[in-house]
């Protein structure tokens, strides 16, 4: 059996309380024998639901690890949570990476920008394999919209520093990672127009509103329009994509990609204060 654990803020939150089935779902699937057996959880207690670390554990049948360093000891693959901590990646990653087994980091993937890239440096110093994507990235309708050059996306979610990161994963997915400025405007007090321009005139316009959907309209080069109505196979095609890259070593995807989307997200955030103004972004 491969063994993988999981590290976490708090452990009982949305993602930790899918991901064992899912990843047993997958597993069988591939006909792989992954299965999570490991967990570590910084608070013992989860604000979501009060349910605390080795509650979660009996629920689940994993066997809870004192500290970060013994999971790793233990498990054969890393999964960092903590999916609405990103804050709390780095300090995570810095223990994590340092064993040299194939770890995926969930989505928001890091705070910012130079933290995201820090993590880079951590993993390249180790040799360690590692990726992070939203699960947006693999919405199966998204193969309709290769070769757009032009993208209207429309998302929500219950703030938009989260949640924002699930439109720019897929803009960057089609576009290219060659940002170069973006623009924040504001309609009422919590929907956000967003408007990304990429090289070779490519342009994402990003409508975020708590109570949307996931849908993306596109523009091909001949002018040919598409409407993408909902996405699905998300967390599925994540899944079975962790499970690949455990196994192999090897994203599916241009690690430049996610540094990207982390560099859209933090101007978009810095663009909330900043309603109107061009943010260029630094190329690197």
């Amino acid at each position: 059996m491969k063994t993988i654990g999981f590290v976490d803020y708090y452990i009982s939150e949305w993602h930790a309380n899918h991901y064992p089935a899912w990843i047993k779902e997958a597993s069988e699937r591939m006909g792989e024998d992954f299965a999570v057996r490991y967990a570590w959880a910084e608070e013992y207690v989860s604000p979501v639901d009060g349910r605390n670390t080795d509650e979660w554990c009996r629920v689940f049948g994993v066997e809870r690890c004192e500290s970060i360093e013994a999971l790793c000891e233990k498990a054969d693959y890393i999964l960092i949570l903590a999916p609405s901590n990103p804050e709390k990646h780095l300090a995570y990653a810095e223990k994590v990476l340092a064993y040299g087994k194939n770890t995926y980091i969930d989505k928001t993937f890091a705070p910012d920008y130079a933290t995201a890239k820090r993590i880079f440096d951590i993993a390249k110093e180790y040799g360690t394999g590692f990726f992070s994507s939203s699960a947006l990235r693999y919405g199966a309708e998204l193969a309709d919209a290769v070769g757009s050059k032009a993208m209207l996306i429309q998302g929500g979610g219950s703030n938009l520093p989260e949640y924002i990161i699930h439109q720019i994963e897929m803009a960057v997915k089609i576009l290219g990672d060659k940002a170069v400025r973006v623009r924040v405007e504001k309609q009422g007090t919590v929907q956000y127009v967003v408007t990304v321009v990429f090289a070779d005139e490519k342009q994402a316009t990003l409508l975020y509103a708590p109570s949307y959907g996931f849908s993306v309209c596109v523009e091909k080069e001949g002018g040919e329009t598409a409407y993408i109505p909902a996405l699905s196979g998300t967390f599925e095609g994540l899944i079975a994509d962790i499970l690949r890259f455990y196994r192999t070593g090897e994203p599916s995807f241009c690690p430049a990609e996610t540094l990207a989307v982390m560099k859209i997200r933090e101007a978009v955030i810095q663009g909330t204060e900043k309603l109107g103004v061009w943010i260029h972004l630094e190329q690197n």
